[in-house]
């Protein structure tokens, strides 16, 4: 009876790997095609640049100034000066890029720039290429 369980082990495993290339093989949907059913919306692909990120963006806006205005009416409760709201908010809202992103740019810059030396085209000024590579970051 154990001499059998090995032959029965392989031969299930055999038949579920053919099987499963079976149903690969006969399968008409395509790696584009998953995803796309009725419990997700095409609006809510990730992948997709939609309007939803300008109204996402403008609802945090919304939200963070709401908090700002009831910071603002608890510090004059207490006798304290309140802050400029729009300020405070584009402090906030502002792409923040530390000294280790900006690092890691530069050494992007300088091997895109090692790359058009190598195909004989002119470097590019490093320092205007990280602004624009950061600019890119954040949308502006």
């Amino acid at each position: 009876m154990q001499s059998a369980f090995p032959i029965v082990v392989f031969g299930v495993a055999i038949v579920g790997v053919i099987g499963a290339l079976a149903a690969l093989a006969l399968s008409r949907r395509t790696w584009a095609d998953y995803g796309k059913h009725h419990l997700m919306l095409d609006s809510e692909n990730p992948r997709s640049p939609s309007v939803g990120a300008a109204v996402a963006n403008a609802e945090r806006d919304d939200e963070i100034r709401q908090m700002l205005e009831a910071r603002n009416a608890r510090r004059r409760r207490r006798g304290e000066p309140a802050v400029d709201i729009e300020a405070e908010l584009a402090k906030l809202t502002a792409p923040q890029i530390d000294e280790e992103l900006r690092s890691e740019i530069r050494d992007l810059v300088i091997a895109r720039n090692a790359r058009r030396a190598r195909r004989g085209q002119p470097p590019l000024d490093v320092e205007a290429e990280i602004e624009r590579e950061i600019a890119g970051l954040s949308g502006i």
